[in-house]
């Protein structure tokens, strides 16, 4: 779980994903289209990416991926990121986490 939090705080925006993950790659795409850079971590590319993945779920990431940490601070998976985006609040999100500019 150290592992998880500590990459998950080495940028303003951290996704954790699968390469094949459809769901991943549509809030890789509404985050980028906010301007927003990110960093992605693919847990099926990494050697210890099933450990990083039961660390995911311990923290209530129910399913594990995608799992998205904003302003080093676990947002949820894409459920929450629709909401918040739909809500109007991801974009507030992000510009205090400094991943965008206004």
């Amino acid at each position: 779980m150290d592992m998880v939090m500590k990459l998950g705080a080495q940028s303003p925006v951290v996704i954790f994903s699968r390469s094949t993950c459809c769901m991943s790659h549509t809030i890789e795409t509404l985050i980028r289209n906010f301007g927003a850079n990110f960093t992605v971590y693919e847990l099926d590319r990494f050697q210890n990416g099933k450990e990083l993945e039961r660390a995911l779920v311990e923290l209530g990431c129910q399913p594990s991926v995608p799992a998205v940490f904003i302003g080093n601070e676990l947002i949820g998976g894409s459920n929450e990121i629709m909401s918040l985006n739909i809500r109007g609040k991801l974009k507030q999100l992000l510009i205090r986490a400094n991943a965008i500019w206004v």
